[in-house]
Parts: C-alpha cells; structure tokens; sequence
C-alpha cells in the first residue's frame, strides 16, 4: 500500500512540474513574439522620450540663442511683437502668439504661409528676431513626431497602440517568466559573465524586475494618446461627462472646429471641445490682441500661454497654458468684440477621467513631481533600452543557425489555448493590440502547417 501510495504521489508531482513547464513555454512563446514586434519601436520611444523629458533644459542651453533673453521689466504688447514677426516674414499669415513663461523667456509668434508654418522666436523687450524656423523642422516637433510615429502616417501612428498594449502584455508575460522557481541566480543577481548567454538572460530578468512596473506605466499612461483607443476613451469620458464639462458649452454658439486644432497646448481632455463663436456685429470692433492679454493677465492666467487670434467675424482669442503644474492648466476663449470669456475651463472643472488622465500624462512627461519625476522616467527608459538590448543580444546567443529560434509550443494544446486566450483577453482591451495577436496567431498556424508539411 505505502508504496502505491509513494508511486501515485511521484505520479502527481510528475504531472504537475510537466504541467509547469508547459504553462511556461507558451507564456514564453507570447512573451518572445510581444518583444519581437516590440523592441524596435521601445528602443525608439525610449530615446525620444529620454530627450522630450528635459525639453526645457535642451531648450534653454542647446536654443539658448532663441529662447533665453535678458530679464526685461516693461516687455512690448503681443501687437507690437506679432508686428516685427511679419516682417521678418513677409506674407506670413499671424495664427498665435505665446506669452513668455517668466522675464528671461523670448516670445514666439507662429505664422502661416500657405500649408507650410514657420516659428518667430522675438525679444519681448524690442522686438528683435532671434530665429526663424520651420515648425516641421524644430528640433521638438521631430522628437514629437518621431515619438509617435506621425511622421509616418496615420497607419504607423496606429502602431503606438499596438505596442503600448505589446508592452503590457510583456510586462505580464516577463513577470510570469522571472518569478523565482527554485534557482538560485537570475532573480536579483546575475551570473556569469558577459559571454556566456546566462548574463544575458539575468541581466534582462534583473531589469526587467526593476523597470517593469515604470514601463507598464509609461505603456498605459501613452494610449491616451493613440488614435484608436485614446479617442475612444475621449469620447467616452465627455459623453459620460467624466471627462471636458460639456455643459459650458450648452446653448452657445459654437464652430466645427476642435480645440486641438488652434491650440498646441490645449491638453488631452480639452482636445475634441468645440471652439466657441464671438457674436458678430455690425458696428463693433475688434478689441485687439494687446487688450485680449490684459484680460487674461486680470484673470490671472499663468505665464506661457498660447493665445491664438480670431478667424472670421465670429472667431474668437482662444488661450490655453500648459504648465509643469497640472493643476494650473487652464484653457480660455474671449468674445473678439468685448472680450467677454466664452469658455473658461480651469484644471479643477474638468471630469474624474480628465484629471486623472491629465496627472498619468505629466508623470509621463517629467513634469509634475520635479527632478525627481524626469529623472525616474529617464532611469525607465534607459532600462527599457537596456532589455531591448539584453534581449536581442540573449536572442541572438540562443538562436539556431539560419532560424529564428523561437521557442516552441508546449506538447499539451490545452496549455497553448489557455495561454493564448488569456493574452487575447489583454488584447482585447486594446482593439488594435488583439486584432495584431489575432494576425500573430494565424501567421503562427500557416508557419506551422507549412513545416508539418514540408516535413511530412
């Protein structure tokens, strides 16, 4: 009997440890095939946002030149400065004017010519033009672009989801597979030396324990931004009234035009609010940009501001300030006749999913908590480097000559269909994510029928 007992208890260990090990080769096929999709694009977001992060120090050291002035006590009107901006740009059509952010800051006027808009950097103390520069070509707006893949099209835009939700789904994945199982290094030491592939593989894990967490963050605070589901999310939150107050807006009238598309620093939650309309009349006015910036000096709008100018008999000077501190972002439109505030939506009246999505997107910028905050995202995105490299250098070691190595389906298919639909089920938060595991999965199957032939 004792030994029955002995040989069914074997038995059961048996099939639990081959259980394991089957649960662990499909987590790890799913975890190889997220990075394998995702390592290009994180080594890429991870510079880009590495430099985006300490924007205002390259800013002020590397641009000094046009963005650094001596302090001034009486700076010029924006009138006066949008002024010397035209000449310097004959033909320019005004579009905005932004208020330096204290009395060291230049200001900056932006000016249309046809499709093509070009940045006027000026000393508010005379006029004087410090630069000229395509707004394509500044050194931000490539960063920006490059960031999120516009420069590529909507359908490389697209991508940003797909790997945000990648991202996640390695972190998940990467959590499972580092979770210590009885070894005695690769949990929070690394053994070996650089060449011999068990470095690499600790090295990885080690990271990967450290900054998982800030690149699950970073992942889930840069979907709002993605054009699928972050739109999504946005028009659920105002519809739900969660997200911009949509009752300031109820019997007024309003344009077809979106916030987003006058103001750069409108914010995520205020991109979609419709831009209100002046009331046109006959004998009126316009009170003039000098005037439009004293009222929202009296109004107590930080310094930094974007102010834009009318467009049309209706249109009207529509303001938004972006600052470090989140909750001082402010967003403001004024009748272009009496300057009367149409619009006025300070941090504090937006939704629970506006302001929460507003404090995720400073954390991920560096700018709410200080140095401590870009010096945090920084250290996350120099790890993410780091097992992208670890990762393909641990790749590169494993892999078969000619093949590309990728590790194979546990014996059990329930184990593989219990895994896959688990990670369907995180794609399945995010629509592009799924549909790009959906088309992982059947490019998995036809690659497998063709070797089962060819092998047959």
């Amino acid at each position: 009997m004792s030994l029955s007992l002995s040989g069914g208890a074997l038995g059961v260990a048996q099939a639990v440890r081959v259980s394991r090990e089957a649960v662990y080769r499909a987590v790890w096929r799913w975890h190889f095939y997220a990075g394998l999709l995702c390592l290009p694009f994180l080594v890429t977001l991870s510079a880009t946002g590495a430099l985006y992060l300490f924007k205002d120090e390259i800013n002020a050291t590397v641009f000094a030149s046009r963005t650094v002035v001596a302090p001034v006590a009486k700076p010029l009107g924006p009138d006066r400065l949008i002024f010397e901006a035209m000449q310097a740009v004959p033909g320019g059509t005004p579009l905005s004017y932004t208020d330096p952010t204290g009395p060291t800051g230049s200001a900056l006027v932006t000016l249309a010519e046809g499709p093509a808009k070009t940045l006027v950097y000026l000393d508010p103390a005379d006029g004087t033009v410090l630069d000229t520069v395509d707004r394509d070509s500044e050194f931000f707006t490539v960063v920006k672009r490059l960031h999120s893949l516009a420069y590529f099209g909507p359908v490389a835009n697209g991508a940003i989801e797909v790997v945000a939700g990648f991202a996640i789904i390695l972190v998940v994945t990467g959590l499972y597979l580092w979770w210590p199982r009885g070894q005695e290094g690769g949990v929070v030491t690394v053994r070996g030396t650089p060449r011999r592939r068990v470095w690499w593989r600790d090295l990885h894990a080690v990271t990967g324990l450290v900054a998982g967490g800030g690149l699950f963050f970073l992942a889930l605070t840069g979907l709002p931004w993605s054009i699928g589901w972050g739109d999504q999310l946005r028009q659920w939150s105002n519809a739900a009234g969660l997200g911009q107050p949509t009752a300031l807006w109820a019997n007024r009238p309003v344009s077809a035009v979106p916030m987003g598309e006058v103001l750069a620093t409108t914010g995520w939650t205020m991109r979609d609010a419709p831009v209100p309309q002046s009331t046109a009349q006959a004998a009126a006015k316009p009170l003039g940009i000098d005037e439009a910036a004293a009222i929202l000096a009296r109004m107590g709008m930080p310094r930094g501001y974007e102010l834009s100018l009318p467009v049309g008999p209706t249109g009207v000077y529509a303001a938004a300030v972006y600052p470090k501190d989140v909750a001082r972002q402010r967003v403001v439109s004024l009748d272009q006749y009496t300057g009367r505030p149409l619009v006025d939506v300070p941090f504090a009246a937006l939704g629970p999913v506006g302001r929460a999505i507003q404090y995720g997107i400073g954390l991920h910028l560096g700018q709410y908590l200080g140095r401590a905050n870009q010096f945090a995202m920084l250290a996350f995105c120099l790890a993410t480097i780091l097992l992208s490299v670890s990762a393909g250098t641990m790749w590169w070691k494993r892999r078969p000559s000619g093949r590309l190595g990728v590790p194979p389906w546990p014996r059990d298919r329930r184990v593989a269909a219990t895994v896959t639909g688990l990670v369907l089920g995180l794609g399945a938060l995010f629509p592009l994510t799924g549909l790009a595991i959906l088309a992982m999965l059947g490019l998995d199957l036809l690659v497998s029928r063709a070797i089962r032939r060819v092998a047959a």
